[in-house]
């Protein structure tokens, strides 16, 4: 029997582990903080948990404009956040969610090691654990380890006023005035939570505009949406500093000027979980930022060694972790395999209002490196955006100008990861505008506006001219 090693338990290496397990594999799972990872502890879901109690305030918020009334002039007086209580949630629902993994790893026979683990060589593991040292022969090894929150030399954080965001759910309550440093992905979604919450949020974001990483288009409707509820953006201003002074904090920017707030929420990036796995020692090929370098089946430089998840710096993605996994376990265990086509990933911003995302980018069209037709279509007029009262959004979609093929896809909406996943589908069979608008929609429905983009891109046998 083949004996599969997995070092880290997030999406990459539970994944892996079912896969392992299903294709005959004995599998060793060593994990040191618990299955599921930063994913499922102190990540996605915990962040979208309380990114979804976010979204009820705002619903409220929102409510007059259908005409339902709150009999006070501020959601606050009615509804009061108790911050501990929500975040007890979080935690509970993020613990369920850890145990409903190790129950099902266990059912399958999977073993489950509580520990920390490095490699003697290419094919010994040596794990540390409560009880001691043990080490396992491998013939495959999985590096599944993940990222650790990115901090500022002198903003290091104390877990109490400045925070990363894996000790965000410390707070007992709603802060007086946040300071979120850092205007990407977990920053735009912390910031547009705890908005939400009713805080008094300060973004500061190197960049001109918020999520510099995606679509540009998307990006700008969610900084009018932030200013239109109030969140104060200090763009193009870099943050070198945070101290505690007194019972606030004082962030001091790249110019001299400081920014005061009750608390300072740090989201600076991160750093992969490479070091003290004895990776140079084996030959196991790294970036200059620590990042293992793997194939597109996931293999490293050293052939029986593999590598999953945040780690490979590929995609910082839980589903492209979970797929990388699969993919190492049926390529290793000699099971049939696709390699991974990041071209088919989607991906969503879970802010209010979501962004989401698949296929190709505006930047690439931009930058000249493919040739599509696109089309952009305001969510505005759609009956079902009006019902709802939401007047921000749109739909993007790029497809092949001869043949009309799907190969991308911007939205910007209320749950705009459930709209996503049309197109998604479109652009993975390489399905045509036409082939795609044929289908029936719902109306009213938001989806309504996804087939209508795609009708406006109809393809008549000649070339589509970019809208």
């Amino acid at each position: 029997m083949t004996k599969v090693v997995i070092i880290g338990g997030g999406p990459g290496g539970y994944e892996a582990a079912l896969v392992g397990n299903q294709l005959g594999g004995e599998v060793t799972l060593i994990e040191r903080d618990g299955l599921g990872g930063a994913a499922v502890l102190t990540d996605c879901v915990p962040s979208k948990t309380l990114v979804a109690t976010a979204e009820v305030m705002v619903r409220i918020e929102n409510a007059r404009q259908l005409g339902l009334h709150i009999a006070a002039a501020d959601v606050s007086e009615v509804v009061r956040v108790d911050l501990g209580e929500v975040n007890q949630r979080v935690l509970n629902l993020a613990g369920a969610q850890s145990s409903d993994i190790t129950n099902r790893l266990r059912q399958d026979g999977v073993e489950i090691v509580s520990g920390t683990a490095r490699l003697e060589g290419p094919t010994t593991v040596v794990a540390s654990t409560p009880d001691g040292e043990r080490t396992y022969d491998a013939d495959i090894v999985l590096l599944a380890t993940g990222t650790t929150p990115r901090e500022l030399p002198d903003a290091q954080c104390d877990g109490e006023r400045i925070l990363n965001w894996k000790q965000v759910y410390n707070l007992t309550e709603v802060p007086e005035r946040l300071i979120v440093v850092g205007s990407g992905v977990t920053g735009a979604e912390f910031a547009s939570a705890y908005d939400g919450l009713g805080c008094d949020v300060v973004l500061v974001s190197s960049r001109t505009q918020v999520l510099p990483g995606e679509d540009q288009d998307a990006a700008a409707v969610l900084q009018r949406a932030f200013e239109r509820r109030g969140m104060e953006i200090m763009s193009e201003c870099r943050a070198v500093a945070a101290r505690r002074e007194g019972d606030g904090v004082v962030v001091t920017l790249e110019d001299g000027r400081e920014v005061h707030g009750s608390h300072c929420l740090m989201a600076v990036g991160s750093i992969p979980n490479s070091a003290g796995l004895g990776l140079e020692s084996v030959g196991v090929e790294m970036t200059p930022s620590g990042h293992i370098v793997v194939d597109r089946v996931s293999r490293t430089s050293v052939r029986n060694i593999y590598a999953a998840g945040d780690v490979t710096g590929v995609f910082a993605l839980a589903s492209v972790a979970a797929m990388q996994g699969r993919i190492a376990m049926w390529h290793s265990l000699g099971d049939a395999v696709a390699p991974l086509d990041l071209r088919n990933v989607s991906s969503n911003v879970f802010t209010t209002p979501e962004i989401a995302t698949v296929g190709v980018t505006q930047k690439e069209v931009d930058a000249g490196e493919v040739r599509v037709a696109s089309v952009l279509l305001p969510l505005g007029p759609n009956a079902r955006s009006k019902m709802q009262g939401f007047t921000d959004g749109f739909v993007k979609l790029f497809c092949l100008p001869t043949t009309g093929i799907i190969i991308g896809g911007v939205v910007v909406a209320p749950r705009a990861s459930e709209l996503i996943h049309s197109i998604s589908l479109a652009v993975s069979q390489r399905m045509t505008v036409d082939d795609f608008s044929h289908a029936f929609t719902v109306y009213p429905s938001m989806s309504g506006s996804v087939a209508e983009a795609a009708r406006r891109l109809h393809h008549r046998g000649e070339d589509l001219l970019t809208h």
